[in-house]
């Protein structure tokens, strides 16, 4: 009766676990502008709903919704399977009136129970009229402040459609405090990406601070219009001179996207083209002045440190030791500032030590105010006589920019006691060539037996000598035909191109993935038409004006693929040119036409 009575709680209680996994999320960009798209979608973790309610949106027009889609994976790991699945219910917005409005909470309901999903908000920003005007009435466009205004091929860009600020935190420092230079990109147009890098600083010690590589705009309104915005390079200074010191201007290489309307869409797609072009633009970030100050007077005990909330702490182990055994000093200093320049404290040993010089282990991070976290410092010593000693504070002195004055930390004093050895007894912890000569007329004597070798013994001439010569000549002929067939193969450019073409495809076909996680249809079918077309015309080494369906088709055959999967690749080509205009759930097409392309590119590189 118990063993009935645990199984029916023990399902009961896994129901209730199970069901309370689900969740629903909010997926809608965090800004738009009046009078443009903009799509929300909430998505359940399970495909088991039974209803969803969603209010009304403040601030918004419902033109279409909700459109449901669903997904469902499979993974294997070490043996174990694991299934997910999703639904995703989508509206389409119009957004009305400018301000900042809260989304409606959803209500789900599945297994007999109901969820709520999360909250979230979106800022609507009063419409720019050049903008709407610019696009050429092309109303309704969805709002993708990633992918800006599209220039039409041979307009001007002008400084104010696209330029880099440079701001500094502090433009009045002293020596080795950290300065933080933020460039800032401001858009209207849309590019493709852009790069600069900071020179080598004459008077400076420069850190990077590492930001995504994948940039995500915002909007922000400067003189009535609205830029798109994102921090691109951040950078640590600190000043090694003292004046007026000078951050020159750094050139960035942008490249914007402009639509060549001359071409007809249609036939862009056709031919496996695109009508987007896309034109280098140099913007100058301007230069920056720091007056940099020279440190007071330094203290005798001065480390080079220069920060903020510097602490040190320090360990001795072990606390009792055999005469010329080692023992270990561990200091950490943590703070903010310029911890990658400082020098290591001064330890005051015992004259009867033999000392070491301390190893670092740099645990610091970059940030906005300097490097920050801890550096280790690790002393070795080696006691020679025994006895009872006492280590003196160790002290650390550095400049608080706060305060603009010196403080030093002290440690505690450390004590070791260290017993004699017996008698002729000497054990060393290092190698003799790392110990230091102390005042002492004694040398170290080499107490190990001498490696003497009979006269006449030599290794030139010997068998070994002519093995080894034999050997080295064979590994040399051995590379010399490994590079002669290598220059062979990369003078054939066909055969090199065809070995690329998978891995070319490969790359092509994960960055459509990206755009079809965030729903980018246009660009998607671009990317899975550049995947196709660029497979087989680098796997059949074809020019891309051969690149024609009749063409492939007859090539591929020739090759040996059979009609019917030469057959679906065109298929798969003539899906993925109309997809895009066709009616019905747009999701679902790109998931299809992505699997059926993976599956064909897979099966192709198998059969070629």
């Amino acid at each position: 009766m118990r063993r009935i009575l645990f199984f029916i709680l023990f399902f009961s209680f896994s129901h209730v676990f199970l069901f309370s996994q689900v969740r629903v999320t909010i997926q809608a960009p965090s800004q738009t502008e009046e009078g443009q798209r903009i799509r929300v979608s909430y998505v359940v973790n399970t495909q088991d709903v039974e209803d969803i309610q969603v209010s009304e949106f403040p601030g918004f027009e419902l033109l279409f919704g909700p459109s449901t889609s669903s997904s469902s994976s499979f993974s294997m790991v070490n043996g174990k399977t694991t299934h997910t699945s999703q639904m995703t219910f989508t509206y389409t917005l119009l957004a009305k009136k400018e301000g900042t409005y809260k989304l409606p909470v959803a209500v789900v309901k599945s297994g007999g129970q109901t969820y709520k999903s999360n909250q979230a908000s979106i800022e609507i920003l009063k419409g720019d009229p050049s903008a709407q005007q610019s696009q050429g009435g092309q109303g309704g466009q969805q709002s993708q402040p990633s992918r800006m205004r599209t220039q039409n091929a041979g307009d001007r860009i002008t400084k104010d459609d696209l330029y880099i600020t440079v701001t500094a935190s502090k433009h009045h420092l002293y020596e080795q405090e950290a300065v933080l230079l933020t460039y800032k990109l401001y858009t209207l147009v849309s590019i493709d990406q852009c790069r600069g890098e900071m020179p080598e600083l004459d008077g400076f010690h420069t850190q990077e601070i590492e930001l995504p590589q994948q940039k995500s705009l915002k909007y922000e309104r400067v003189n009535g219009r609205n830029y798109g915005t994102v921090v691109w390079s951040q950078y640590v200074l600190f000043p090694q001179k003292t004046g007026k010191l000078t951050v020159p201007a750094i050139n960035f290489e942008a490249e914007v996207v402009q639509q060549d309307r001359s071409i007809d869409p249609f036939d862009a797609f056709f031919g496996g083209g695109s009508s987007l072009v896309r034109v280098k633009k140099t913007i100058v970030a301007p230069a920056v002045e720091l007056q940099v100050d020279p440190l007071p007077t330094r203290p005798a005990n001065f480390s080079g440190a220069v920060g903020t909330q510097f602490s040190v702490s320090g360990s001795l182990t072990p606390e009792q030791v055999d005469a010329n055994d080692a023992i270990s000093l561990r200091l950490v200093v943590s703070g903010v500032g310029n911890m990658k320049l400082m020098k290591a404290p001064n330890v005051a040993w015992p004259k009867d030590f033999e000392t070491y010089d301390p190893k670092m282990n740099d645990k610091t991070r970059v940030g906005i105010n300097g490097a920050s976290g801890n550096v280790v410092y690790d002393y070795t010593a080696v006691p020679r006589h025994g006895g009872r000693y006492t280590i003196p504070p160790v002290e650390f002195c550095y400049f608080d920019t706060g305060t603009k004055s010196y403080k030093t930390l002290r440690t505690d004093s450390f004590h070791v006691a260290v017993a004699k050895t017996a008698s002729g007894s000497i054990r060393r912890a290092h190698n003799q060539e790392d110990l230091t000569v102390l005042n002492s007329d004694i040398r170290y004597i080499k107490t190990t037996s001498a490696d003497i070798k009979p006269k006449g013994a030599s290794f030139f001439g010997s068998l070994s000598y002519g093995l080894t010569y034999v050997g080295a000549l064979s590994l040399f002929l051995l590379m010399v035909a490994i590079f002669y067939r290598q220059a062979k193969d990369n003078a054939n450019v066909a055969r090199r191109r065809g070995k690329k073409a998978g891995k070319a495809a490969a790359k092509r076909l994960k960055n459509a993935a990206k755009l079809l996680k965030q729903g980018q249809s246009r660009p998607f079918y671009e990317e899975v038409m550049r995947a196709l077309w660029g497979y087989v015309g680098d796997k059949l080494n074809l020019p891309v004006t051969d690149l024609s369906k009749d063409n492939v088709g007859e090539q591929l055959q020739q090759r040996g693929v059979g009609e019917d999967l030469v057959g679906r690749f065109l298929h798969v080509l003539s899906d993925c040119e109309f997809a895009q205009y066709a009616p019905g759930d747009p999701a679902a097409t790109m998931d299809r036409i992505y699997a059926d392309a993976t599956q064909v590119i897979n099966e192709l590189d198998g059969s070629l």
